[in-house]
């Protein structure tokens, strides 16, 4: 197998990896969890409400300390926001690590072109 070829391969294999990865979960799992009624709750619902659900039942006249600055309107909304902050905040860190490793780059570019003749054209 030539190089080409087995890095093709491996392209697709990745590829393929992904898709199973992305779709066998949304497969696996059709309905949201069920709750003590035997009825299938919400699936985009999050920790902060079963959190919210277990308080009411332990201590049922307990008050919230604050309340929230923006409340979406649905679970999916929520979820929507979630990612919107997941993505933003990965964008960053790649930003700092190309960004670090350019740097890097460069000083060692640099470094390497120190010892040369600078009458000599490169």
């Amino acid at each position: 197998m030539s190089r080409d070829l087995k890095s093709r391969v491996s392209t697709w294999l990745l590829w393929a990896a992904v898709v199973a990865l992305t779709t066998v979960p949304l497969v696996w799992v059709g309905h949201g969890p069920v709750d003590e009624q035997g009825t299938a709750g919400e699936l985009f619902q999050g920790a902060d409400s079963r959190a919210q659900d277990a308080i009411t039942r332990i201590a049922p006249d307990y008050k919230p300390w604050f309340s929230p600055v923006l409340e979406p309107s649905s679970n999916e909304i929520a979820s929507l926001l979630f990612a919107l902050q997941a993505a933003v905040g990965a964008g960053v860190i790649g930003y700092w690590l190309g960004l670090s490793k350019a740097r890097a780059r460069a000083d060692a570019d640099a470094d390497a072109g120190a010892g040369a003749d600078p009458d000599r054209p490169s």
